[in-house]
C-alpha cells in the first residue's frame, strides 16, 4: 500500500509540474471538462451526422480551433472536409413474421430483432424466406477456414454468430484465441454475406462475444444507417437487402423449431469442418419501407503548419459524432449525448490544439481532426484517409483518441487492440517518462482495433493507434477501474445515460491528454518514422512507399 501511495504522489506531482512546463499553461483539466459539458449537452442533440446537432458541433470545433490560432486545413482553404454520404432510414416501423410450419407470429423490432437495409430501394419485402446457419460466416483461406463451403445463399437469409470461432473455444485455434480478428466484426459478416448474394443476414447477439449488451444493439439498430455515396449498381451489390441482429433467445427458438440444438451447432461452428445447416420448416418474412437521402457531413480539420518538414504530418484525431435522438429509455431520455464516447476524445483534441499552437512551431505539420460518422462504420476517417491533405507516405502517424475516463487518473495508459506497431512502444516510453506505464489492451476479444478511426489509416499502411484510458485507477486500482469500465459498457455505451455530470473528475482526462502531447511532440520534432512490426498485415503496404520518405 505504501508503494502505491508513493507512486501516486509522484505521478500527481509530475502532472502538475508538466502542466507548468508546457506552452499555454499546459493541459487544463477544467477546459477539458467544459468542452465535454458543452458537447454532451442537450443543445447538441446527440451530435448525429446530418442533423442540427452536427451543425452546432462543427461550429463549436471551428470556433475553438480558430481561437487557438490554428489555420484551416479542410477543403478549399476552409475548416471542413465535405464527406458525401447517404442516410438510410425506415419510414414507420419495420415488421417481421416468423413462420414455423403452419404457424406465424410477429416479431418486435428492437425487442426480438433489428431490421435495417442499405440497399437503394424504396421497399424491402421478403416473403417466408428460408434460414441457413453458416456458423461465424467467415471465409478465410489464409487460415484454412470457410464456413460457407458450397452453400448457395441466393433467396435465403444467413444466420451468423458474432465474433470468430476462437472466442468460446477452450484453446486458441485459427483465429488468435480470444483476440478477435476482423473476421469477427459485424461489418465483415455483412460484407461477406453480400458478396455471396444472400437475401439477408442476421447476427445472433451474444453480450460477451459482442462486448456490448442488447440495449446497445437496439440503440444502433433502430437508428438511421449511413453509407458512402456510390453508383446504384455498386450499392446494390455491396449490401444485402436485409441486415440485422436477433436475440439469443430467438435464435434458440428458431433452432429448436427446426429440430436443431443451437448450443451444439455453435460448438460445431468452432471447427473448420463445420457444415452450414438449413433450418427446415422455419422461415422469415420482413417488410421495410426505406428513405434514402444524399447528405453532406463534415470532418473538421485544423492545421499547424510545420517548419523544416511541412510536407510531413502527424494527425491527432477523434470522432465527434454520437447517436443523436432515438427511442426513449426507461427514464424517458431520448438524446444519446455521447459524453465518454467521444466528447472526451474531442475535448482532448481541442486542448492539444490550443497547447501546440501556443508553443514553438514543430518541424512536421500537425493536423487536428474531428471525424464524422465513426459510429456508422468509420466513414469520415475512411474518407479522410482516401482524400488526405498530405501524401499517405508522408503521414508519419495517426494518434486517434477514444473514450478517456471521467473517473480520475490512472497509473497506466492503453491503446486499442494489438496493433503490432512501434507507436505502442513510443506510447510506453512517453508514459514511463511521466511516472506511468503502458498497458496492452486488456479486452482483445472486444475487437477494438477494428472499431476505431485509426483502422481507416492502418489498412492503408499508415502507422496508427487509438489511445484510450487505462484501468489501474489511482483510486482503487485495477479492480476498481475494471468494474467502472464494465458498468459503463453494460449500462451506458451508445445509450442515453452516457452523459456529463458535475461529479466528473477530469484529472484522468488531463493526464492522458498530456501523454498524447508528449508523443505527438516527439513525432512532430524528429526524423523518427514509426513502423509496423514484420508480422503485421499492414507492414508490406507501408514498406512499398519507403522510397518516398526521407531519413
Amino acid at each position: 500500500m505504501h508503494i502505491v501511495l508513493l507512486s501516486s504522489c509522484l505521478f500527481v506531482g509530475g502532472l502538475a509540474q508538466a502542466a507548468n512546463d508546457l506552452p499555454g499553461g499546459g493541459i487544463d483539466p477544467q477546459a477539458l471538462n467544459r468542452h465535454v459539458q458543452v458537447l454532451a449537452s442537450d443543445a447538441f442533440e446527440g451530435r448525429a451526422p446530418a442533423t442540427a446537432g452536427e451543425q452546432r458541433t462543427v461550429d463549436y470545433l471551428i470556433e475553438q480551433f480558430s481561437a487557438a490560432g490554428l489555420e484551416p486545413g479542410g477543403d478549399d482553404g476552409g475548416w471542413v472536409q465535405q464527406v458525401p454520404l447517404v442516410r438510410a432510414s425506415t419510414r414507420g416501423t419495420p415488421t417481421a413474421q416468423l413462420h414455423i410450419g403452419a404457424q406465424t407470429r410477429a416479431l418486435v423490432n428492437g425487442q426480438d430483432i433489428t431490421l435495417q437495409s442499405l440497399q437503394p430501394q424504396a421497399e424491402i419485402v421478403l416473403d417466408n424466406l428460408p434460414l441457413v446457419f453458416v456458423g461465424h460466416g467467415i471465409d478465410a483461406p489464409e487460415r484454412g477456414w470457410n464456413d460457407y463451403k458450397q452453400q448457395d445463399l441466393r433467396g435465403k437469409i444467413a444466420l451468423v454468430l458474432i465474433n470468430d470461432a476462437d472466442f468460446h473455444a477452450e484453446q486458441p485455434g485459427a483465429f488468435d484465441g480470444r483476440a478477435v480478428t476482423y473476421y469477427g466484426r459485424w461489418t465483415y459478416k455483412y460484407e461477406e454475406a453480400a458478396r455471396r448474394g444472400a437475401a439477408g443476414v442476421l447476427i445472433v447477439h451474444d453480450t460477451a462475444a459482442a462486448a456490448y449488451p442488447w440495449a446497445t444493439v437496439r440503440a444502433s439498430g433502430t437508428s438511421p444507417l449511413f453509407d458512402i455515396q456510390r453508383p446504384h449498381a455498386e450499392a446494390m451489390a455491396a449490401h444485402t437487402p436485409l441486415r440485422g441482429w436477433i436475440t439469443p433467445e430467438l435464435a434458440q427458438e428458431l433452432f429448436a423449431a427446426a429440430g436443431q440444438d443451437f448450443q451444439a451447432l455453435s460448438r460445431q461452428a468452432m471447427q473448420a469442418d463445420f457444415q452450414p445447416v438449413a433450418l427446415a420448416g422455419v422461415g422469415l418474412s420482413a417488410r421495410l419501407q426505406l428513405v434514402q437521402e444524399p447528405v453532406q457531413s463534415r470532418n473538421v480539420v485544423a492545421r499547424l503548419r510545420g517548419s523544416s518538414h511541412a510536407d510531413e504530418a502527424v494527425v491527432i484525431s477523434a470522432h465527434w459524432d454520437s447517436y443523436g435522438i432515438g427511442q426513449a429509455d426507461a427514464q424517458g431520455r431520448t438524446i444519446r449525448p455521447g459524453a465518454v464516447d467521444n466528447a472526451t476524445g474531442v475535448a482532448a483534441v481541442l486542448e492539444l490544439a490550443r497547447v501546440f499552437a501556443a508553443g514553438p512551431v514543430p518541424q512536421r505539420s500537425l493536423y487536428f481532426v474531428g471525424f464524422t460518422a465513426e459510429e456508422k462504420g468509420l466513414l469520415g476517417a475512411n474518407y479522410f484517409a482516401t482524400h488526405p491533405p498530405v501524401a499517405l507516405a508522408k503521414l508519419a502517424a495517426v494518434l486517434n483518441i477514444e473514450m478517456f475516463s471521467p473517473d480520475g487518473a490512472s497509473a497506466d495508459i492503453a491503446s486499442w487492440g494489438r496493433g503490432r506497431v512501434s507507436l505502442e512502444a513510443d506510447l510506453a516510453e512517453a508514459a514511463k517518462a511521466r511516472g506511468r506505464y503502458y498497458s496492452p489492451d486488456p479486452d482483445l476479444e472486444a475487437g477494438f482495433f477494428y472499431r476505431a478511426d485509426h483502422f481507416a489509416f492502418a489498412r492503408l499502411g499508415v502507422p496508427a493507434i487509438t489511445i484510450g484510458a487505462g484501468l489501474d485507477a489511482l483510486d482503487g486500482g485495477i479492480e476498481a477501474g475494471r468494474q467502472r469500465r464494465q458498468a459503463y459498457f453494460a449500462n451506458c455505451y451508445h445509450q442515453a445515460c452516457d452523459g456529463w455530470d458535475a461529479s466528473w473528475n477530469p484529472a484522468g482526462l488531463a493526464a492522458d491528454t498530456l501523454l498524447v502531447y508528449d508523443l505527438a511532440q516527439r513525432l512532430a520534432n524528429s526524423r523518427h518514422w514509426p513502423q509496423w512490426q514484420a508480422e503485421s498485415e499492414f507492414a508490406a503496404t507501408r514498406q512499398a512507399s519507403n522510397d518516398q520518405r526521407s531519413p
